[in-house]
């Protein structure tokens, strides 16, 4: 039989360390508060963040949520657009309305 060669992105990975790391969570903690047993959750958040596996999408939301980050930081292979997004998710409503109207004008500027 052959064997599968899916490739995985390593952005992915990074991104779940980085975030993992920033709220100071283990591996094995993180897996069990997302939902893993807690026999085997560290080490399958270690093969997430060594890309050697990589999460459904139903799941990555679900690590996103313990971590409090939006799912598409976990994407995010720009690291400038990557701190954005989580500045972004940490404004208010009214903050975000005028960062959006500020770019808005700006875009305007340079057209």
């Amino acid at each position: 039989m052959p064997v599968s060669s899916k490739i995985i992105n390593p952005t992915f990975g990074r991104r779940l360390r980085q975030a993992r790391l920033r709220v100071n969570l283990p591996q094995d903690r993180l897996g069990v508060l997302a939902g893993l047993d807690e026999a085997s959750s560290s080490a399958r958040i270690s093969r997430y963040e060594g890309a050697v596996h990589e999460p459904s999408v139903k799941f990555a939301k679900e690590l996103a949520k313990v971590l409090g980050v939006p799912v598409a930081f976990l994407y995010c292979d720009d690291d400038r657009l990557a701190e954005i997004i989580l500045t972004y998710s940490s404004m208010s409503e009214l903050q975000r309305g005028e960062l959006l109207s500020l770019i808005s004008r700006s875009n305007q500027l340079y057209q």
